[in-house]
């Protein structure tokens, strides 16, 4: 297996045209072109689900990790990235010891019993033709939350440290099989002490570690086992079914349906898919659901006439342990705080009036629309409630969630080890994946009113599920739509786009310009003079307070072309830092889904030190080359619930593809002032506001939190 290279930046384009001799015009209207540019490559990838600062375009197998460069190194201050990781770990154990008070665990192995079994069977039964017996859904008691094991704060711990004899013993092993030895780091923190006995008894481990495809593990497991191992290795289906799950998340699912892993075990050439999936399922690599729809009392009564109806039931799901205990656990809490909070009647508008009488109200409306919960938070501060607001990422009036989560910033917590809230408001909420979620609605103690805005046309979660999506669809709380518009050229091109309707906007202050392109070579042409020249110059603002937003990182017009060439135009330098020199603009990734933009302020032994939104960030030398990229350009997850006075939203002609109407909703949402789109897409984009519509997430939340709440009204 061979070291995969890193791509070639292209060399930047010299400045052209200008945003002031562009014609002001609605998206797929025609202005006149500019000098010509020399042709680039084509090829820009799609935008990944998973974008934080990298995502899966980042994670080559052969980079090294923060884990790798760290070996056997003494640890310094810990990180904020550090912070929020221990918090997690902290709060997901008290989920999971909530989940086992419930359910005893599912041994690995042959012998599995209770519902883990009965699913099991009906999964062979489906596969032998019969007609399955419907396993029975565990019923979840509602019991008070459970003792207090936390003190005020929770303690900050440190990354767990993994020894330099760990790591020369994965080494070793990762030579032998001609693995590049610069994942060592990285092998030894997902395996643990074990790793190099566990990878030399089972290569195809190898797949736990981001980046790796199986035709890589299967080279590695050939040079290790040699004639021993083949394509119907027991260690191999079982590996390679968690691995299509883990990429099934990076996709935003939380589990997938059984025949759609079978498939893909096919197309890996596994020889028997169905008996690799019933392993998979015995040893617990992967779980299976089988989600029950309520009856309505009608259906109760009358048993006969629903038998004869034989209603589908619900498909069989296959998924990983982690995203399941996330998914029950956040169906749990909010139940919980469905169920105990005291109703009051609260004076004021109708959110006011739910936010009273409920324990969840869910919020939705625009940019605009964010000034309601904002108000609601200061009335309920005016009673003398505990109150805060969280946010996706710092913004005026409220907290990141990673901050509250980790106690870096916020209320604190109390006796019991929840936020000492009555109330906390959390806006961009379609952000919130399955995981922060689960923590976040853990960390809330009973009473406590939870308030989710958002706006549901915007671009979902970065990480799996989509939270705020399940709960307008389940229907289980208040749902209160803001009649507040976005205003402007920007906010009535926006709306239409969110209607389906790429519709002509009058533009009289040049609030939209259209920069029409031929290729790729000619839109990084343009961006930079619009950064650079144009915008300044026309409205007065520094390029720090523009956005550049395109599809992708790769391709000659992704985020790494663009980011290039407007380092030379604005920044230039020899990149003495890892790659980065004092006031570059940087895209920090603290937490996998989370971006930070900044600028570099300097270097150190300690790290790399970054000024954002007034705070200093020090980013570790061992983190910088995984968690940092420039941030000139990003991509529209990237730039998800953050807002610039001017964005410059590239669309290449390669990068068609990857429209869609939420991703063009999220990217021109993101402009306050000044819109510019440098379009080389033709119709693909009035086609992708009028079609696009993103792939359906497969999820649990919302049969679980409709049978937690069905089987309460029940009792």
């Amino acid at each position: 297996m061979t070291e995969p290279s890193g791509e070639t930046m292209p060399e930047a384009a010299e400045p052209a045209a200008d945003a002031e001799e562009a014609t002001p015009a609605s998206p797929g209207a025609q202005g006149e072109p500019g000098d010509a540019a020399p042709p680039a490559d084509a090829g820009s990838e799609g935008e990944d689900a998973q974008d934080g600062t990298d995502g899966q375009d980042g994670q080559d197998v052969g980079a090294a990790s923060a884990e790798s460069a760290a070996e056997g190194e003494e640890k310094a201050e810990v990180s904020e990235a550090q912070a929020e990781l221990a918090a997690q770990r902290e709060l997901r154990a008290r989920i999971e010891q909530r989940k086992a008070e419930r359910a005893a665990p599912v041994e690995a192995g042959a012998k599995l019993s209770g519902t883990a079994a009965d699913l099991l069977a009906a999964v062979r039964a489906v596969e032998s033709g019969a007609k399955p017996v419907a396993a029975p859904r565990a019923g979840v008691p509602a019991p008070a939350r459970p003792a207090p094991e936390v003190t005020v704060r929770p303690p900050v711990r440190e990354a767990p440290v993994v020894t330099e004899e760990t790591t020369t013993g994965v080494r070793q092993v990762l030579a032998r099989g001609g693995a590049p030895e610069g994942l060592a780091g990285q092998v030894a923190t997902v395996l643990g002490e074990g790793a190099a006995r566990a990878l030399t008894e089972d290569p195809w481990q190898l797949l736990a570690v981001p980046g790796v495809r199986p035709e890589q593990a299967d080279g590695f497991a050939r040079a290790l086992l040699g004639a021993e191992c083949g394509p119907g290795d027991p260690r191999r289906t079982v590996a390679l079914a968690a691995w299509l799950l883990e990429q099934a998340a990076l996709k935003g699912h939380t589990a997938l349906e059984i025949g759609a892993v079978r498939d893909g075990l096919g197309k890996l050439s596994v020889p028997e898919p169905d008996k690799a999936v019933e392993l998979a399922i015995s040893e617990a690599a992967v779980l299976v659901f089988q989600e029950e729809e309520p009856e309505d009392a009608e259906d109760a009564e009358d048993a006969e006439a629903a038998e004869q109806e034989q209603r589908p039931l619900a498909p069989v799901l296959l998924g990983l342990e982690r995203f399941a205990l996330a998914e029950e656990s956040l169906a749990d809490g909010l139940a919980r705080l469905i169920r105990t909070v005291e109703a009051a009647e609260w004076d004021g508008p109708e959110l006011a009036r739910a936010a009273g009488a409920h324990g969840l109200v869910l919020h939705t409306g625009g940019e605009a629309a964010r000034a309601e919960p904002l108000a609601l938070a200061a009335a309920a501060r005016e009673r003398g409630l505990r109150v805060a607001v969280a946010a996706h990422t710092a913004r005026a009036g409220a907290v990141p969630v990673a901050a509250l989560l980790s106690g870096a910033t916020g209320p604190g917590r109390d006796e019991d080890g929840a936020l000492a809230l009555d109330l906390l408001v959390v806006l961009d909420a379609p952000q919130l994946d399955v995981e922060s979620a689960a923590l976040l609605v853990e960390a809330l103690p009973d009473g406590c009113r939870l308030v989710l805005g958002g706006d549901p046309h915007v671009l979902g979660s970065a990480g799996p599920g989509r939270v705020f999506a399940d709960l307008l669809a389940a229907r289980v709380a208040p749902q209160i739509a803001s009649r507040t518009p976005d205003p402007g050229p920007i906010g009535e091109l926006v709306s239409g786009i969110g209607a389906g309707e790429l519709t002509q906007v009058d533009a009289p202050g040049k609030e939209v310009v259209i920069v029409p392109v031929r290729d790729a070579g000619e839109a990084v042409h343009r961006t930079v003079q619009l950064v650079a020249d144009s915008i300044p110059r026309a409205f007065g603002l520094p390029a720090e307070q523009t956005q550049v937003i395109t599809v992708g990182h790769g391709g000659s017009a992704g985020t790494r072309a663009l980011n290039a060439a407007l380092k030379q135009r604005l920044n230039p330098g020899p990149g003495r830092f890892g790659g980065y020199d004092p006031g570059d603009r940087v895209a920090h990734s603290p937490a996998p889904g989370r971006c930070v933009t900044g600028t570099v302020v300097s270097a150190d032994a300690e790290g790399l030190h970054l000024e954002s939104g007034g705070e200093r960030i020090v980013v570790p030398k061992e983190r910088v080359e995984s968690s940092l990229r420039h941030g000139w350009a990003l991509t529209a997850h990237q730039a998800a619930g953050t807002r610039w006075p001017a964005a410059v939203v590239v669309l290449p002609g390669d990068a068609a593809a990857g429209l869609s109407r939420a991703w063009v909703y999220t990217a021109f949402g993101r402009a306050e002032r000044h819109l510019s789109v440098v379009h080389g897409v033709d119709q693909a984009l009035p086609r992708a506001v009028a079609e696009g519509r993103d792939p359906e997430r497969t999820t649990r939340l919302r049969p679980l939190l409709e049978a937690l709440l069905h089987e309460e009204e029940e009792a």
